[in-house]
């Protein structure tokens, strides 16, 4: 469909050479954003999405996976709530209402990112976007819009946005397995869930599917889960994995999945030990959604797992072609590709200069239960640049005292030793989440340990061992990578 706030005339190009100066493909976070500030600036854009407006991250990925996340926790609360002289009981959850609830808020969702880009002045048009040469598109029909009729459109410059889609690995019986596109729109919740893959999504889900009473079976490569994150955080969630009553599979890959008579399956593992489950769910990675884009032939270089590789103005190897977000080769972040796309948008149409982004200490979260969240460096990543001092904190929280839960919360300080500045900092506890987002801050200003050490706490609060964290747990010596 095309904006009503915008008419394209055959042949009319308003003195241009080009359809339009800015031509994004995928409306998810970064492309939207990147629409919409190149509008502002006065730039003639359009946007083509083939699937979902709002992209992974509305329909199939931070929104409704939250939702979920949340849903799952009620149980919990009702359960703490005993503690604290409440006399309630557990209702029976159900499953479908959570689900139509979910689709409900994704779909609103939807309408206002078309809104949103509409008021802009930005051209809409629904079907899939090929390439055809550095400033020529064919847009045609998609599983959106089945019936439109395919069109060509010129463009001044192209922005690739079209994010990433899961991966599975290539085993015997792969086909009955799900990922997370799917388990959003799963009619009723299995009894018993095996887990492949002990990342963002993979330790996620195992939450949601636990917090809800499934029987959940964790299996993942590395010794523990989250690889990337601080050892110390890795650790913490392990336990509270084991905490949360779900079975770990560590330093283990599925070989196979065998489909029983029943209806449920056998996952072979390749430590030769056997997991019987009700739905196996793949969380073993993503990769970009460049099929039929016409890359390849454009002479776009991208690495061996599809990421375009992009340069720090976001230009590929083929000039006036653009990519931001999961597509390329950089941090695969919603709130990183929105800021790629604003930053472009600002560079390419702006009349100021672009603002400084930084990307360097963009914070993390991992919606377990309870949540862990990350800026900055790891103790490891630190002591390659010298020598570090760590500060860590581990205690109870104040409800858990009262729930009877025993859950505990970490806190952990990396320094900086010579120039005492706080280069990380790591949480794994309630709030985790909201807790970093204002120390991402501190972070990223390059604030010492003394600034923090002066900073007068919130009491009684989890968020003020931060500031209250005089002992340095240990010295970790410079060792070169």
């Amino acid at each position: 469909m095309l904006s009503p706030s915008f008419r394209l005339e055959a042949g009319c190009t308003t003195g241009m050479s080009y359809d339009f100066d800015l031509f994004v493909i995928g409306a998810g976070s970064g492309g939207v954003r990147c629409a919409r500030i190149a509008s502002s600036h006065g730039a003639r854009v359009a946007v083509a999405e083939s699937r979902h407006w709002g992209g992974t991250c509305v329909n199939l990925g931070c929104v409704p996976k939250k939702l979920m996340v949340q849903a799952s926790e009620y149980g919990d609360w009702v359960d703490d709530s005993h503690g604290f002289g409440w006399n309630t009981k557990r209702g029976q959850h159900d499953w479908a209402a959570l689900i139509d609830a979910k689709d409900r808020e994704i779909t609103r969702l939807n309408g206002l990112y078309v809104s949103m880009l509409e008021k802009a002045g930005v051209a809409l048009f629904t079907g899939h976007a090929t390439i055809e040469d550095a400033h020529t598109l064919r847009i045609d029909p998609s599983p959106l819009a089945p019936d439109a009729a395919p069109r060509r459109v010129t463009a001044a410059r192209i922005v690739i946005a079209v994010g990433s889609t899961p991966t599975a690995p290539k085993i015997p019986g792969a086909e009955y397995a799900i990922s997370s596109d799917q388990a959003f729109h799963l009619t009723h919740r299995p009894q018993r869930v095996c887990m492949v893959g002990g990342g963002y999504i993979g330790v996620e889900f195992a939450g949601i599917f636990r917090g809800f009473g499934s029987e959940v079976d964790l299996v993942y490569r590395q010794q523990q889960p989250l690889r990337g994150f601080d050892g110390d955080l890795r650790h913490a969630l392990h336990d509270a994995i084991d905490l949360r009553g779900i079975r770990q599979h560590a330093s283990a890959s599925p070989t196979s999945i065998e489909k029983r008579r029943d209806g449920s399956f056998a996952v072979t593992l390749d430590n030769g030990s056997q997991i019987e489950t009700d739905c196996v769910f793949f969380a073993t990675g993503r990769h970009p959604k460049i099929t039929g884009l016409g890359l390849t032939q454009l002479g776009v270089a991208m690495e061996e797992n599809g990421r375009i590789i992009v340069g720090d103005d976001s230009q590929t190897t083929v000039p006036g072609i653009y990519a931001i977000g999961d597509v390329t080769n950089r941090l695969n972040l919603t709130p990183v590709a929105i800021a790629e796309g604003h930053n472009l948008a600002d560079r390419l149409f702006g009349a100021a200069p672009a603002r400084q982004w930084s990307y360097a200490t963009t914070p993390k979260a991992v919606f377990f239960t309870p949540a862990l969240a990350s800026v900055g460096l790891t103790e490891a990543e630190a002591a390659h640049r010298g020598d570090v001092d760590v500060y860590v904190s581990r205690f109870r929280p104040m409800r858990n005292t009262l729930s009877g839960r025993q859950q505990r919360t970490f806190m952990k300080l990396v320094v900086d030793q010579a120039s005492q500045v706080v280069v990380g900092a790591h949480m794994l506890g309630d709030d985790a989440p909201e807790i970093m987002q204002g120390l991402a801050i501190a972070v990223t200003a390059g604030l010492k340990k003394g600034d923090w050490d002066r900073t007068i706490g919130i009491h009684p609060s989890s968020a003020e061992e931060f500031v209250t964290m005089r002992t340095r747990t240990r010295v970790t010596p410079h060792h070169p990578a």
